[in-house]
Parts: structure tokens; sequence; C-alpha cells
């Protein structure tokens, strides 16, 4: 298992940040839902590549992504949709559509349950590889996958409602799920995922290191080195720059 360090960084890096990205990489290397380890590590490795990709630098370029066809430059025995979703997630995600989604889900080769693990996968590479950068210090090597089957677990009260993919509603957290939302109040760009419970679970403990815990979400006097306004405006940027829609 590769153990996250953050030793030799130039900077002091607070113990609940390297904990919370020592867990998502151990969960990375484990079977997810619906992918199992070896296949979760091969979209990180994805997302990694996607950067070098002939064919999303010109879709990047390009004044719709959709004008431009071509085959990804790919490092893995991932499907062709999977690498699709990979690649464009992380390089070009202000421009995803509904009708690109459908395009997706209509190709067979994957599940809405799995695309939702792949932005789980994503999002923690993303996040884990960003800090890396912002402190100087290197990228961590992907860890090794761990045996296991996916569990195939899908939340009985998962359903349709205005996002692409079947979330749980506001008040469908219970059971297994009681702990997703126990605030009863939440976004749904986090309901979003919640056709895989535990890629919630991991957004709100990376979010909690990176961001603001959820307890002390709507309390804008909280804050850390920074000030609860200068995280705004840093997410804000931040957010403008990925192409956020939401």
């Amino acid at each position: 298992m590769t153990d996250i360090s953050y030793a030799t960084a130039p900077v002091a890096v607070r113990e609940d940040l390297l904990a919370a990205h020592r867990r998502a990489w151990r969960r990375l290397a484990q079977a997810g839902n619906w992918w199992t380890g070896a296949e979760r590590v091969a979209i990180a490795a994805e997302v990694r590549n996607a950067w070098q990709c002939s064919l999303c630098k010109a879709r990047k370029a390009a004044l719709s992504p959709y004008t431009i066809a071509g085959t990804h430059e790919c490092i893995s025995t991932l499907s062709q949709s999977a690498v699709d979703v990979i690649h464009r997630a992380v390089t070009d995600p202000g421009r995803l559509t509904q009708a690109w989604f459908g395009r997706t889900m209509a190709s067979g080769e994957i599940t809405d349950a799995q695309y939702v693990e792949i932005i789980d996968v994503v999002v923690a590479v993303v996040s884990i590889d960003s800090f890396c950068r912002g402190i100087g210090v290197p990228l961590h090597p992907l860890p090794t996958p761990e045996p296991g089957e996916p569990s195939h677990y899908r939340p009985a009260t998962a359903q349709l409602e205005a996002a692409w993919v079947p979330m749980i509603p506001v008040e469908g957290a219970i059971g297994a799920e009681a702990d997703l939302w126990s605030t009863g109040r939440v976004g749904n760009v986090i309901r979003a995922l919640s056709v895989v419970p535990d890629a919630v679970r991991q957004l709100m403990d990376l979010s909690t290191a990176h961001y603001v815990p959820r307890d002390r979400l709507m309390d804008f006097t909280w804050g850390r080195s920074l000030s609860r306004a200068q995280m705004e405006l840093i997410a804000g940027r931040v957010s403008a720059l990925r192409g956020c829609f939401y």
C-alpha cells in the first residue's frame, strides 16, 4: 500500500489534511460499488493521462468540443465511454451536456451508477493532485489495487429528479444512508453523487479538510488561516476557472 507523506513539503501540512488524503488513497485501491480496485486505479491513471491527450487538447481549443471527432489517447483497458467521461470531466467539465450524457448512457458501455463512481474518483484524484501541485511536491504514486469485487449496492430510494442521474431525495437519507446529510440540509451538488453513497461520504471527508466542515457550512464567521470570506473568494475563482455552472 502506498503511504502518503508530506514530510518533505516546503510548507507545513495540517494533520487532518494528511489523514483525509490517506483515507482517500486507501479507498481508491479498494473495490467500490461498481468498479474493482484495479479499475478504480485505472480510472485514476486516466485522470492524470487526460492532460496529455491530443484529442482533449483539440476539443478544449475548439469553439465546441462536439465538433471534434477522434479517439482518446488512453493508457488503460477501460471502455471508450468510460475514458471519454474521465477525459472530458478532467479537461473540459464546463461544456458537458445532458445530450452528451444521454449518448454515453445509450452506448451501453457504462451505467449511470458507474458514471457517478467515475466522477467520485476524478474528484478525489484531481483534488489531491492539485493540492500537491499547489504546495510544490511530486504527485503521489497511485496505490496498488486491492482484491475484491464491487458491492453492486444501489440505494432503493434513489430516483430521477432534476439531475442527470438518480439521487436520494432530501428526506430519503434513511437506514444505511442516514448519515449522508444528518443535518437535514444538503446541496444538490452533493446529492448528485448519492446513488453511490460512499462517494458522498468521501466528498464530505475531503471537503471537511479542504474547505469547510458540513456543520459549519452556513457559519460565515468560521475560518482557518484564511477567513471565510477569503475562502469563498478562492472557491469562487476556482469554480469559474473550472467552468462550473452550478
